[in-house]
């Protein structure tokens, strides 16, 4: 693994992330089905990719952690439901942006949870989220579909950021795969009771999409994200993942004329900024 190479593999990684939402809006099934059939295909290519790499998915498992993985891919389940529900609502960019918030739900929950002190730059950090999604809210009326859709993709970065504390446990000692494979698998339990009366209406068009969704944006996606870290060390792989929302607006304006106001964009470059300073500070 080269240098040259982590990087094409970590930039192609935030591209299929960024591409997520793309899909969610493509797929015409709902939040909960998008949601199940994307990890079940995740499911079958984490295994098959488990498989041709020699890497045992049962391996130094237990029940403590069976429990632990699943209760996190709770988690993961309702931060994708979340997601997909703001992108049908809102739109690409406002359900990305939404999502993008998660590092200032880190900070605020760390506070909460853990008694950690919040220093000036994450106050800064906070306030330039904060006025990111002023600028980002179409307007401040629950009418408005826009300001629904980013409200569903404030809970979807809310939930990441509890995923991602939670992971801070539950994955420990843990192969990144395996961790991945059993969320999804968790993704799949919880999303399946609440998608029986719907399966049968998804269209053959839309399960391609869900394959594409599930093998490329998580199954194919994760594993270039772990492999370029092999050579990347933490901070350039949070900068560039936190291009994600902007590889999303890109492809909602190229694909489906969303294009997002001047002020959206003052809002989004906010965010970024603070996403990108966090990343800095995290891997610091």
């Amino acid at each position: 693994m080269t240098h040259q190479r982590a990087l094409a593999y970590i930039h192609v990684a935030a591209v299929l992330f960024g591409l997520t939402g793309v899909f969610g809006e493509v797929i015409q099934a709902g939040a909960v089905v998008i949601t199940l059939g994307r990890a079940l295909f995740a499911v079958a290519s984490l295994g098959l990719m488990a498989r041709l790499q020699g890497r045992p998915i049962l391996r130094e498992m237990n029940r403590r952690r069976y429990l632990t993985l699943l209760g996190s891919g709770a988690l993961l389940a309702v931060h994708w439901v979340t997601f997909f529900v703001s992108v049908k609502v809102g739109g690409i960019a406002v359900a990305t942006l939404g999502f993008a918030s998660f590092p200032a739900f880190i900070t605020l929950c760390e506070a909460l949870f853990f008694k950690e002190r919040i220093g000036l730059l994450e106050w800064l950090l906070l306030g330039l989220v904060s006025l990111g999604l002023v600028l980002v809210t179409p307007s401040f009326d629950f009418a408005d579909e826009g300001t629904i859709g980013l409200v569903w993709g404030l809970l979807s970065g809310l939930s990441f950021a509890l995923l991602a504390i939670s992971n801070r446990y539950a994955a420990r000692g843990i192969d990144p795969l395996q961790v991945s494979f059993w969320q999804n698998i968790a993704v799949a339990l919880c999303a399946l009771p609440f998608s029986l009366g719907a399966i049968g209406a998804v269209s053959p068009s839309d399960w391609f999409w869900l394959a594409l969704l599930g093998v490329f944006c998580t199954g194919l996606s994760h594993f270039l994200f772990v492999s370029s870290l092999a050579r990347l060390n933490a901070r350039t792989a949070g900068l560039v993942i936190a291009l994600e929302p902007v590889y999303a607006i890109a492809f909602a304006w190229a694909l489906f004329a969303q294009q997002p106001s001047a002020r959206m964009m003052i809002g989004a470059l906010l965010i970024i900024a603070a996403s990108v300073i966090s990343s800095r500070r995290k891997s610091g």
